[in-house]
């Protein structure tokens, strides 16, 4: 991954220093450098870099002017660059990654590199992982759905999923206990088993299907049997082996 890097400061001298360090360094894409406060506005609104070195000092618009005068969702890192030490507790109560003191040594401009490298490698696993959680709830949404079509007679119902505490087989229709409300649907349970999200629901029995999330506990019944305690403290037998069960209930 290439790290867009933006320099900003008014001294020529201060920009060719940064630019010399960075010459070295195969992951720094250097996309632009200005002179002031207000090119640095326009460009970073423009430019959208990773990672800002930016001069506390400047005339005019200095390094937290700019700051201010970006909405905070599009702050990119900044590294402030300047030679008073006077700004640093300013500088960290706006989040700044790090703080150079001109003149700096190349060992602590490396220093603060990798901080912004391991910053950057954070985000970028972070927002992976939402974009991957993201694309599953997608998934899952596509091909279960979230509420059941319920006919009688004329009349149509629509129960949410998410609000079904168990579904019990009744020969060739299930009944969908949710709450304090029963409803009868022309279906099997073995086809309802089918449709639900595997991670939602989970078979206890060859009479019954189980939202997990209402599952308590399981506990031994009599003969060497157990039972599926419901939060409202419905108890459903399980036929399935215990163990078995209970390794669904961890995994998800």
């Amino acid at each position: 991954m290439k790290i867009r890097a933006l320099i900003v400061d008014d001294e020529p001298l201060a920009r060719k220093r940064i630019l010399m360090f960075l010459q070295d360094e195969p992951d720094l894409e250097i996309v632009g450098e200005c002179e002031n406060g207000t090119e640095a506005i326009q460009q970073i609104g423009r430019l959208n870099p990773d990672l800002v070195f930016l001069d506390v000092q400047m005339p005019e618009v200095g390094g937290f002017d700019v700051l201010r005068a970006l909405p905070a969702d599009r702050w990119p890192l900044v590294i402030f660059v300047t030679a008073h030490n006077q700004h640093a507790v300013e500088a960290f109560e706006v989040h700044a990654l790090d703080y150079l003191l001109k003149p700096f040594k190349l060992a602590r401009f490396r220093q603060a590199l990798q901080r912004a490298r391991q910053k950057l490698l954070a985000q970028d696993a972070k927002g992976q992982n939402e974009r991957f959680q993201a694309w599953l709830l997608a998934q899952e949404q596509a091909v279960y759905p979230s509420r059941l079509t319920v006919k009688s007679g004329e009349h149509t119902a629509f129960v949410e999923v998410n609000e079904v505490d168990y579904i019990e087989a009744a020969g060739n229709y299930a009944i969908l206990h949710a709450g304090a409300t029963n409803h009868v649907l022309r279906e099997t349970l073995a086809n309802l088993e089918a449709k639900l999200s595997p991670k939602r629901f989970l078979r206890v029995s060859r009479s019954a299907i189980v939202n997990v999330d209402r599952i308590k506990a399981i506990q031994p019944a009599t003969r060497g049997e157990h039972v599926v305690v419901l939060k409202n403290g419905r108890e459903l037998p399980l036929t399935r082996g215990v163990r078995e069960v209970q390794q669904r209930l961890e995994s998800l």
